[in-house]
């Protein structure tokens, strides 16, 4: 069987990785905080996790994976007391978006979807072990804290100098910047606006809420055992909330937290990174609306290696486009092929060899990608040279079937078809009532972005009518 290496943020090198017991991996992924729809910079890290889940599959292990949602912390406590609601109100709905998003752009299921409001029992639990172990305090007005100068290894996962720290020093918040690293916490005296909202809970140490660091560390002790195989997120969850797990849940139990870490790079917009605080945001609604499919948003991000940055520019989800409907049509052919030549086998032995050595090397979805668009040219050469081989048209479609169920961009032609439908409609809907307020210019620009997308309109006595220009 072949190697399976990972990228350990712990080491800085790419290591062999198996699981402790030989047969499932234990796998912790931090999930969204459900105050706002993800963004697509968040859905890189989900499909880079997805597509790590997959690998493990195919490598033969099966896979328990924790995705947390964060439904209680600083934003969403400002967000329910803004639109004056209660923390449940606020985020049951935004994790019912969170769910559809993530169907759409085909990612998984897990196995787990705590709620951290769901696990107060055992973060209370968490604090009191770290405050018999002499780790973490109660300041004077009953929150608690962990003393980060207690834990001799702080930093090491995210090369802190630890002379930057400030001894003593407290950070409330739940985010914050590695230039003031200081004591953080664990548990927030509750305040009036968190009573408010129902973001309060009792403690030995009074009314108050887990702190954002504290959440993940108790669900994934709670689902997973106190050590667990992988733990992944994007690259901006190294230091401090990374950092912090590893020191309140090795100082609790004295054994390793988590035996590899993994992180995914930024998704860049025009060069930025995607921050809902500079405007440049992009939901998976957005896509949806302007008729890009979920193989597409795939094929567009395991086009470049998860650690390294990806810029998201309308050219190349173009491409991408191109890209998934060439694999479609080649898949439509295969299914429909006779018969198949001795070159086809060969071409699809090698698929299968190359996707599984780039896949298993540090999840190489680049190169994965390069080897299924080189066996689609060879393919269509062997069928157009024609072929009666039933076991190598047979095996053809087994390989590509696998690669599939890995990288799952091949489009679903009737799922897509009701997408473009329904952003035609909307399209015209709004075309629609720009002329009937005369606003001429935007009824061009609508019309203009039909015809972008191959949509011929005819305007009749009985409303418009639309086609795809064939």
């Amino acid at each position: 069987m072949s190697e399976f290496s990972l990228f350990n943020t712990l080491t800085r090198s790419v290591e062999p990785f198996a699981p402790s017991d030989g047969e499932t991996v234990k796998l912790y992924t931090c999930g969204p905080t459900v105050y706002n729809p993800a963004h697509l910079g968040n859905f890189r890290t989900f499909l880079f996790e997805d597509l790590m889940r997959r690998a493990l599959r195919l490598r033969g292990w099966k896979v328990v994976q924790v995705m947390n949602l964060t439904d209680v912390d600083d934003k969403i406590i400002t967000r329910a007391s803004e639109q004056g609601k209660t923390i449940r109100e606020v985020t049951d709905p935004v994790i019912t978006i969170f769910h559809e998003d993530r169907k759409y752009l085909r990612i998984e299921d897990a196995e787990h979807y705590p709620r951290a409001t769901a696990y107060i029992p055992d973060m209370i639990a968490l604090i009191e072990r770290l405050i018999a172990n002499g780790v973490a305090y109660v300041a004077d007005d009953r929150s608690v804290y962990f003393a980060i100068e207690k834990f001799a290894m702080y930093g090491r996962l995210s090369r802190l100098d630890t002379r930057e720290i400030q001894s003593g020093a407290r950070v409330s918040q739940d985010d914050y910047s590695k230039e003031n690293a200081q004591d953080f916490a664990l548990w927030k005296a509750a305040k009036p606006l968190d009573e408010a909202c129902e973001a309060a809970w009792d403690s030995p140490w009074g009314r108050g809420r887990p702190g954002w660091h504290l959440e993940c560390s108790a669900m994934a002790m709670a689902i997973l055992g106190e050590t667990i195989d992988l733990h992944a997120g994007g690259i901006d969850l190294i230091f401090p909330h990374h950092e912090d797990e590893i020191a309140q849940s090795e100082a609790a139990t004295g054994k390793t937290f988590a035996r590899c870490w993994c992180h995914g790079e930024f998704l860049l917009t025009d060069g930025a990174k995607m921050a809902k605080r500079v405007g440049n945001v992009q939901n998976v609604a957005d896509l949806r609306r302007n008729g890009v499919s979920g193989a597409a948003v795939r094929h567009f991000m395991f086009s470049t290696h998860y650690r390294k940055q990806l810029n998201l520019s309308g050219e190349a989800l173009e491409g991408s486009i191109e890209g998934v409907r060439r694999i479609g049509d080649f898949a439509e052919r295969l299914t429909a092929a006779q018969g198949g030549t001795r070159g086809l086998e060969e071409a699809a032995d090698r698929l299968d060899r190359d996707v599984r050595t780039a896949i298993f090397d540090d999840l190489n979805a680049p190169n994965a990608m390069a080897a299924l668009f080189e066996f689609i040219r060879t393919a269509n050469k062997e069928l157009d040279a024609g072929g009666s081989e039933a076991g190598s048209l047979r095996r053809a479609r087994e390989v590509l079937a696998m690669v599939n169920g890995l990288l799952d961009v091949q489009p679903d032609r009737a799922a897509a078809d009701a997408d473009l439908a329904g952003w035609v409609e909307g399209q015209l809907t709004a075309r629609t009532e720009a002329r009937a307020r005369r606003d001429f210019g935007t009824a061009d620009a609508i019309r203009k972005a039909l015809d972008e997308k191959g949509v011929v309109i005819e305007d009749t006595a009985a409303g418009t009518r639309w086609k795809l220009d064939q």
